[in-house]
């Protein structure tokens, strides 16, 4: 049996190509914004808001000229700290565009003159129409909660616009494989969802999941664990960085416990290291992704990478419980 999310996966690589093609001049104009600004404000819900901690972390590990702070919708809403006028850049992220606690935001930092850019999936959505700068995503309309071509195609809008206007020394090379990521993806979808049908039944009785990760793999671990397990595979699920391992959860981590733990070579992920050396001491059930054993690519992009196995993962775990991975119980946002 297939749900919808296993076509909405599957159109991942094509609305990316879609995506760069229609929207790369909306690109160079905000990366120019970006370039002048004195702060940048990233703000989004649910898997919105892994995009913004995702890229957050990949510049700041790699760049120095860009000051960014990311916020939820109603956090950003109820911050006292913005100045009328200030010379900032706020990027707003919706799959829906219709997002309530982040439309507030986007209405409020319009009222205080700030450069307000949008990325949504929905061309006639609010936050479309009210942004000053928009960018539409191409995956046409998708019904899965969880996203998976919203999250792909909102996650490159802002690593192309962020990284372009960048300092890192390594960007040219980045946003090359950033352009050649569809073929990737493609390449990935069909390679790597045997391996994790066979984990998902393995794990099917699992009721609680772990979820570490350092760097940009933090934003992607933050996804998995609140919006693919819980929403999509209806497990219980928390998210971690890596270093905060020790604090706390170490104290759960006990003989036969489920974590997946995301690593890419980081500098950080000695730190994850760690908690991998840790858990496999104390027999916990690990699961472990590692960049490497999925593309040759700048580490900074892992969560480009790592995200496809875990879609099989997550897909295959809810079938197997008997859930369509992208059903909804009570989430009441606007649908697509």
């Amino acid at each position: 049996m297939t749900y919808k999310m296993y076509d909405e996966m599957m159109e991942q690589p094509d609305s990316l190509r879609k995506t760069f093609e229609s929207e790369f001049p909306k690109f160079a104009e905000v990366s120019e914004l970006v370039c002048d600004a004195d702060k940048i404000y990233l703000i989004g819900c649910g898997s919105s808001i892994s995009t913004c901690y995702s890229v957050r972390d990949a510049i700041r590990m790699s760049s120095t000229n860009l000051n960014i702070e990311v916020y939820a919708g109603y956090e950003f809403f109820y911050n006292k700290m913005l100045t009328e006028g200030e010379n900032s850049v706020a990027i707003f992220t919706s799959q829906s565009g219709e997002t309530a606690d982040t439309l507030a935001a986007l209405r409020k930092a319009n009222e205080f003159g700030l450069h307000t850019v949008s990325i949504s999936n929905e061309p006639d959505s609010s936050m479309i129409k009210e942004a000053k700068t928009p960018i539409i995503t191409r995956g046409d309309t998708e019904t899965a909660i969880l996203g998976t071509k919203t999250y792909i195609t909102q996650l490159a809008c802002l690593y192309q616009v962020l990284f372009a206007a960048s300092d890192y020394e390594n960007k040219t090379e980045l946003l090359n494989q950033l352009a050649e990521m569809p073929k990737m993806l493609e390449k990935l979808l069909v390679s790597t969802e045997d391996e994790n049908k066979r984990l998902a039944e393995e794990f099917k009785d699992e009721d609680i999941f772990y979820c570490l990760g350092s760097g940009p793999n933090f934003g992607l671990s933050y996804k998995l664990a609140m919006t693919m397990l819980m929403e999509g595979a209806i497990k219980h699920a928390c998210p971690e960085y890596s270093a905060e391992f020790r604090h706390g959860l170490i104290e759960r981590a006990e003989k036969d416990v489920p974590i997946i733990i995301l690593k890419s070579e980081f500098e950080s992920d000695v730190i994850t290291d760690k908690a991998i050396e840790f858990s496999k001491n104390l027999e916990l059930k690990s699961i472990i992704y590692e960049l490497k054993d999925y593309a040759d690519v700048d580490k900074l992009l892992s969560p480009f990478i790592l995200v496809i196995p875990l879609e099989w993962f997550v897909y295959y775990l809810a079938h197997f419980n008997g859930e369509d991975p992208g059903a909804t119980r009570h989430i009441g946002k606007v649908r697509y």
